[in-house]
């Protein structure tokens, strides 16, 4: 008979037997285990046959023993287990083996248990399974990583025994395993069921969501929380302001926190890891305060979450306040906070700090190693990375990922990189971390083929990609701009579901976005469901990058308007793309948005509102910005001085230079290769040797962009010898450095600069287009431009020249100053419909350049037309063009546009507006314009205002202007001065001019040009002071021009000073024996005083020579319409109007009907323009003036 069930009478009842069918020992006093098994052993001994109850008794026993049974208990049981016939165990018996052995720790026993149970019964049976044992089983695969099995037995299982604990244990088990998107799958599917949540499965869904960032998911569960009465739960509430924290929703996170009547210790802990993962360290330090009022003692994991916050330069000193708080609680014999204050201190770049507390812990672990040896490698100090990495393998830690990576990170070349990688790695170890760590490192050193290479050579292995694997190669693909490569690995996250990882998703953005493909970019953007800030951050960025300045903007309003918070990331986007003069207004605005968000503490925002200001030219605002900052780091200082670099303020940026060194910040590349520009620009040969002998002991004279820019400065400044001699010793050669030489030798010695092209061929390296526009801007005028015509063939054969409008301008520019006009329309023709606004610049600006104003006017309308929004560069173009013809019509249409289009009327648009009105006889105007600058620091506005009073007979207010510049200390140049003295030859101010000229002189230092000297002459000999005239040319010290002997003979004219106008006629027809003025004013002298033989004689030998003299033209404008005369044509249609009217005004002033007096002016005055074109244009502007129409006169 069994001995496990045994049926007995009431009698035996009521002595303590068991009742029929429930084991004896479960009515008896608790059954040690170990006696059970002795006493079957025995049994077995006997030689007895154990029968079914018999087998199921010792398990039975264990499973309802309260105490833990040892392991060599149940490897004996299991030893029974395994040679029992499967009929005679029973369901209780396998439940009990298996939690005994799960209890004990050994999961894998217990799951060969249930392996074997699967293999004897179908999954019917499983109903007789206690289900906490399935359970059991379930959290057993999901512990291991065994997601399969798990999935597998959970469907096997009958939906009866599918209770709220064996979901939680598949929700759970995918979240802790990165399976998000399955643990929202069962959560859904777990709704369906009509299965009630608990607590624990709300905060484990609350887990996966956060995870994936999946914010409209987390609004779901919330309200279900609230629905259901968990809201006020802890354990949900924590869950719920961790997900508000990984989705960027700080505010909702707080009104969670905010709605805990009872906070404990991991409520707080949670919220201020939030706020430290947001590097809201204000907030942090705020809410501590709080924490520590309300008497609830921090723990090590508080100390952390601060501590993190504090790992930088700007916020290391609360860090070291908060130490000594550590010290004084007693947490410094913790792991955790003394990992965390290297980690702090390491980051910060305080590594002596860090050092200090690494040396001084007990106990390391590999958190304890990374930080450090993370710390040594970010500041560059491989040799004592190196030491500690080998430390760390004498203490026997085995160095992990984050180690390798950190080792490989100083690693300078490919193959230290790959030897490296196969001393750690070997290829029997070679798991996905490992090829993703050699992957990612190539990828970082810019060795993007190589990382390329890894990658096929990992598909080859058959290893499967990761998330990590293909941001990284993407990466890599995007530094290449391969597009063709961005397209495979695109249809490989698709095929295996990663498109939609947010990680691998803004990596695919980068991608498209660097290979200029915006709308796929902005595809793969509007594909993610559920975006976080990294997204966000990732589109704006491209945006940013491709000067999409409007399409940045809408992105920013999307991103707020989706509640989703900005960070500092994501204001240096936006203000780097408001680095112009166009778009510094909306940069303004942005600035206004910092200060109120409380970012103008960021250094990294700091710095991009400094880059934007002096990107933009507005240097006072970026100098401020600067000045405002309490801590500068290599980037700020550099652009500061970049940006007065670029804006030709070489003088400033020295002296940023000198204040960056006393500031004891070590100049880097960027700073070198800035200030050796500012160098180059003024050719102080001597500061930049001593800048190279810092670049020397900086170790960075042969660095590829110091380097570079060591070459450029000797080239500008002349020293092509010693630019040879730094180009030789650069270890690298590169296109940059190539550019700079060839740059240097093209303006001397152009063949060098060809056989330094042909050099570039010979090593493989591809001419850039800076190589080709070196080359071209040398090519002008008619001797080189064959040159440069046969360079646009080399440029259009390689392929450079389409699309490219640096190279297309400069082209245009080298046929505009060769006066190759046709071939620069043809060029111009050449490229696509969408040409640019600097293309349409340079062309008008050339016409403008070749005295064809009326065609580069008619051009700008041609622009206009085709929608292209001019700068101010065509703007300045344009009114010179309007003003050389005298058109004030289409300068003040052209005012009109400045205007109404919103454009600052800076000081070079302003002076040209000014220059446009005083050349067209409008000064009113150009006063007003003048008087609207707000700033007038530069000289060229006073000096068009000067000229512009000086030209129009305006010489007191000339005179006057002049004082005002000197009192606002702006100091006059050559110009400004030609300007005064122009005004004063025009009012017959003879002493004051003398005096003009005199302090130009001997005051300001200026040496006077041929057009200072002509405009003296012209002042002395207009009045009658021929001799001194005469006296003054013969005392200047170079060989006087052309135009100083005109003006003397000139004056001669005027005064009949016939022997000073013949000796100054000589010279001048020595100087330019071709030019008719000379002749024609050399005969209107003999002809004044009577000379008419001599005048005879220079008209025949005019002939003989078969010199033409110019005709004269004069026009008027009336209304739009412009009416040319030229002496000598009567082509034009009113031409016999004309001549009618003015012999009957003739016949009309010797009536006896006029006035004797003004009858005799009128007379004289007619018959003194007798021959010329002035009459014609008079009355040709009475006849069309009759329809009130505004007439011009211009003569020429």
């Amino acid at each position: 008979m069994g001995v496990g069930v045994l049926r007995v009478s009431a009698r035996g009842r009521r002595r303590g037997m068991p009742v029929p069918g429930i084991p004896f020992f479960a009515c008896t006093p608790p059954i040690l285990p170990q006696s059970v098994l002795r006493c079957f052993a025995s049994f077995l001994n006997s030689g007895h046959s154990p029968d079914q109850g018999v087998f199921n008794l010792p398990p039975s026993v264990m499973a309802h023993s309260s105490i833990f049974t040892p392991i060599p208990t149940l490897s004996l049981l299991l030893t029974l287990f395994d040679a029992a016939p499967s009929p005679h165990l029973h369901p209780v018996s396998w439940t009990s083996l298996i939690s005994g052995y799960v209890r004990a720790g050994l999961p894998q026993q217990a799951l060969h248990i249930f392996d074997k149970i699967r293999t004897i019964v179908s999954p019917a049976s499983f109903p007789l399974l206690d289900p906490v044992a399935l359970v059991t089983v379930l959290n057993t695969y999901t512990s291991l990583g065994k997601l399969d099995n798990a999935c597998q037995l959970f469907a096997q299982m009958p939906i009866s025994t599918r209770n709220v604990v064996a979901w939680n244990v598949m929700i759970s088990g995918h979240a802790k395993r990165g399976h998000y998107k399955e643990a929202l799958a069962f959560f859904r599917q777990m709704s369906k069921h009509g299965v009630k949540s608990s607590r624990s499965t709300l905060a484990s869904v609350l887990s996966a969501i956060a995870s994936l960032a999946a914010l409209h998911h987390g609004f779901l569960v919330h309200a279900l929380a609230i629905k259901q009465g968990f809201d006020s739960s802890i354990y949900v509430a924590s869950s719920l302001i961790n997900m508000y924290g990984k989705c960027a929703m700080l505010d909702a996170a707080r009104q969670v926190f905010d709605a805990i009547s009872h906070k404990n210790m991991i409520v707080w802990n949670t919220m201020l890891g939030v706020y430290s993962q947001n590097a809201y360290l204000s907030n942090v330090m705020e809410l501590f305060s709080d924490m520590t009022i309300c008497g609830v003692h921090p723990y090590e994991f508080t100390y952390t979450s601060i501590l993190s916050s504090c790992a930088s330069f700007e916020y290391v000193r609360i860090g070291h306040q908060l130490h000594s708080t550590i010290i004084k609680k007693g947490f410094t014999s913790n792991l955790f906070v003394n990992n965390s204050l290297i980690d702090m201190y390491a980051k910060a770049g305080a590594l002596t700090e860090a050092a200090k507390q690494f040396e001084l812990m007990t106990c390391r672990d590999h958190v304890s190693w990374n930080a450090i040896i993370v710390g040594y490698v970010q500041e560059e100090e491989e040799v004592v990375a190196f030491s500690l990495f080998q430390r760390m393998n004498l203490d026997g830690v085995v160095p992990d990922e984050i180690t390798f990576v950190s080792v490989i990170d100083v690693c300078k070349g490919s193959a230290e990189l790959n030897a490296t990688g196969d001393q750690f790695m070997p290829i029997s170890t070679r798991n996905v971390v490992a090829w993703n760590v050699m992957i990612s490192g190539h990828a970082k050193r810019g060795h993007y083929q190589e990382a390329l290479a890894f990658f096929r050579q990992m598909s080859k292995h058959g290893v499967k990609s990761s998330r990590s694997t293909l941001a990284s190669v993407l990466s890599a693909i995007a530094s290449l701009a391969a597009l063709h490569h961005g397209f495979l690995v695109h249809a490989l996250a698709i095929k295996q579901g990663f498109d939609s990882s947010i990680y691998v998703a803004s990596s695919l953005i980068n991608m498209y976005g660097k290979c200029a493909m915006l709308d796929a970019a902005r595809q793969v953007f509007d594909a993610i469901s559920h975006k976080n800030l990294i997204v966000w951050n990732t589109m704006l960025g491209i945006y940013s990058q491709n000067v999409y300045l409007s399409n940045v903007m809408e992105l920013f309003s999307d991103m707020t308007i989706c509640g989703v918070h900005p960070d500092e990331f994501t204001y240096t986007s936006i203000l780097s793309s408001c680095a112009s003069f166009e778009y510094v207004r909306i940069g303004h605005q942005l600035h206004s948005t910092i200060i109120k968000k409380g970012f103008t503490s960021n250094l990294f925002v700091n710095n991009s509102l400094i880059d934007m200001y002096a990107k933009a030219g507005a240097l006072t605002e970026a100098a401020k910005q600067f000045e405002l900052m309490s801590c500068r780091d290599h980037v700020s200082w550099n652009a500061i001085i970049v940006g007065y670099v670029q804006e030709e303020e070489e003088a400033v940026a020295f002296s940023l230079f000198q204040r960056m060194n006393l500031d004891g910040v070590v100049p880097d590349e960027v700073s070198l290769a800035s200030i050796l520009s500012a160098c180059g620009n003024i050719k102080v040969l001597d500061v930049g040797q001593q800048l190279h002998c810092l670049s020397v002991k900086l170790g960075l004279e042969t660095n590829l962009f110091a380097g570079s820019s060591l070459i450029d400065m000797y080239s500008k400044c002349g020293d092509s010898e010693d630019a040879q001699k730094i180009y030789s010793r650069m270890p690298e050669r590169s296109v940059v450095s190539f550019n700079a030489l060839i740059a240097g030798y093209a303006p001397k010695n152009i063949k060098e600069a060809i056989s330094l092209i042909h050099e570039m061929l010979i090593l493989g390296l591809k001419p850039s287009e800076i190589t080709f526009v070196s080359i071209i801007d040398v090519c002008k005028g008619s001797a080189k431009v064959i040159l440069g015509m046969q360079i646009h063939c080399v440029v259009v054969k390689r392929g450079l020249l389409c699309g490219s409008e640096f190279l297309g301008t400069s082209l245009l520019g080298m046929y505009m100053d060769s006066q190759r006009l046709a071939d620069a329309s043809v060029l111009f023709s050449e490229f696509s419909n969408l040409k640019s606004t600097v293309m349409w610049t340079a062309l008008i600006s050339g016409y403008t350049q070749n005295e064809c104003s009326d065609v580069a006017l008619n051009l700008y309308q041609e622009m206009r037309g085709n929608s292209i929004l001019p700068d101010q560069a065509t703007f300045v173009t344009v009114l010179r063009a309007s003003a050389l013809l005298s058109s004030l019509h289409d300068g003040r249409e052209i005012h009109s546009l400045i205007f109404h289009t919103g454009f600052d009327l800076d000081e070079l648009t302003g002076s040209s507006l000014v220059d446009m009105y005083a050349k067209c006889g409008d000064v009113k105007s150009a006063v007003q314009v003048f008087h609207e600058l707000t700033i007038k620091k530069d000289v060229i506005s006073w000096n068009s205002m000067i000229v512009g009073f000086a030209k129009n007979g305006y010489a007191e207010s000339a005179l006057k202007v002049f004082n005002e510049m000197a009192q606002s200390c702006i100091t006059p140049d050559k110009v400004t001065f030609l300007g005064v003295l122009t005004a004063c030859s025009h009012a017959g101010w003879v002493y004051e001019g003398l005096q003009v000229f005199h302090i130009m002189v001997n005051c300001y230092g200026i040496e006077p040009r041929g057009d200072h000297y002509a405009c003296m002459v012209d002042l002395l000999g207009r009045w009658g002071f021929l001799k001194e005239a005469e006296e003054f040319i013969d005392k200047i010290e170079v060989e006087p021009n052309a135009m100083i002997w005109a003006n003397l003979l000139g004056a001669c004219r005027i005064h009949g000073d016939e022997k000073r106008g013949q000796r100054a006629a000589k010279k001048l027809i020595e100087l330019e024996p071709r030019n008719s003025s000379s002749y024609v004013l050399l005969s209107n002298l003999y002809a004044a005083s009577g000379l008419w033989d001599e005048a005879r004689s220079l008209r025949r030998t005019m002939m003989q020579k078969d010199i033409q003299k110019m005709p004269g033209c004069s026009w008027i404008v009336v209304g739009q319409i412009t009416n040319l005369f030229v002496a000598g044509d009567k082509s034009h249609p009113s031409c016999d109007e004309i001549s009618l009217a003015l012999k009957h005004l003739t016949a009309l002033i010797k009536d006896n009907t006029f006035h004797d007096f003004l009858g005799r002016i009128c007379y004289e005055l007619l018959a003194l323009m007798s021959g010329h074109l002035h009459p014609h244009l008079l009355l040709m502007g009475n006849f069309c003036t009759r329809s009130s129409l505004l007439a011009s006169c211009y003569k020429r």
